[in-house]
């Protein structure tokens, strides 16, 4: 016990003798301002977004306003069934040639349709992110977790650069006690061995469009 508490005193008194006559900063330092990344347009965070969605393998369409419901006609094929939520705009909903509207159909029910169309509320430039509060157009978290591939239309005004203004955003929704579901690319897992395999307990494809 002696010899431990020698060895520590030793110590500690090498530090001691070290730091002294140093004095103590009397603030933190704050790392200057160029370090940081400059702000970016909101032009910016959008193409950061459609990059970073793109990397989770997710399929990214960029399209404009007025080109949108003839993008979405292009996506389904005429033999599709495609559900699309009670809530969902009309004129997206014109874009499916065989909507199945969402009447809280069963989980079976919803394995038997090819795809499911909804819109978003918040997409997140630095994560590829897409977030759901399952708000009109939205649906609920079945929809999008059931059929194989979840079409989602995204628009610029809703593309955020981070988590934390993404979470400014859905205050409102959090306050009200909505689920929020959030999405990076396709679902995927892995086993012990690395193997990615996609569609198990999600869509097994993610189309983004875009709307910019």
């Amino acid at each position: 016990m002696n010899a431990h508490r020698s060895a520590r005193d030793e110590i500690l008194g090498r530090v001691r003798s070290a730091l002294a006559g140093v004095e103590p900063t009397p603030e933190p330092v704050v790392a200057p301002r160029a370090v940081h990344d400059p702000p970016r347009s909101q032009a910016q965070v959008v193409d950061l977004f459609a990059e970073r969605v793109a990397d989770y393998r997710a399929v990214v369409d960029r399209v404009a306003p007025a080109d949108l419901a003839r993008h979405l006609v292009s996506l389904f094929a005429a033999t599709e069934r495609v559900v699309v939520p009670s809530g969902l705009d009309g004129a997206l909903r014109a874009a499916v040639p065989h909507p199945v509207v969402d009447e809280e159909l069963s989980a079976a029910e919803l394995d038997t349709v090819d795809a499911v169309l909804t819109t978003a509320c918040v997409g997140i430039a630095e994560t590829g992110t897409i977030v759901l509060d399952h708000g009109p157009g939205q649906g609920r978290r079945a929809l999008t977790l059931v059929p194989d591939r979840h079409v989602c239309v995204v628009r610029a005004d809703q593309v955020v650069p981070d988590v934390p203004d993404a979470m400014a955003r859905l205050a409102a929704s959090v306050a009200s006690g909505r689920p929020l579901t959030w999405v990076s690319g396709p679902s995927a897992t892995s086993d012990i061995e690395l193997t990615r395999v996609e569609g198990v307990h999600g869509p097994r494809v993610l189309h983004v469009v875009l709307v910019d």
